[in-house]
């Protein structure tokens, strides 16, 4: 019976998910829906990233003892001077485990 129902699930979680692809050849959106979901990335991103440097313990922790609000400062400028994304990761990296152990 538990069979069953394991691949009952993934046969509904499988096409949930794979006929959007599936059909997103056929399927033509207008063109400013287009554009609008061009930007969800941006912000899922966005919406992950700013609660995770800005409040790191709950509470929001602007101050230059932030080690996530300086390590993201840094990376913001690197990635802006540079545009490569592995400069950007190693200097957020580097910047942030200083400051955590300088801290």
């Amino acid at each position: 019976m538990e069979w069953a129902m394991l691949l009952g699930m993934m046969a509904v979680t499988f096409g949930i998910r794979y006929l959007p692809f599936a059909l997103a050849d056929r399927l033509r959106l207008n063109p400013w829906v287009e554009r609008a979901l061009s930007y969800a990335p941006m912000a899922v991103l966005s919406a992950i990233i700013a609660p995770a440097v800005l409040a790191p313990k709950g509470e929001l922790w602007l101050d230059w003892r932030n080690p996530y609000l300086i390590a993201a400062a840094a990376a913001i400028v690197v990635a802006a001077l540079t545009r490569n994304l592995l400069a950007t990761i190693a200097a957020g990296m580097g910047l942030f485990a200083l400051w955590r152990f300088w801290l």
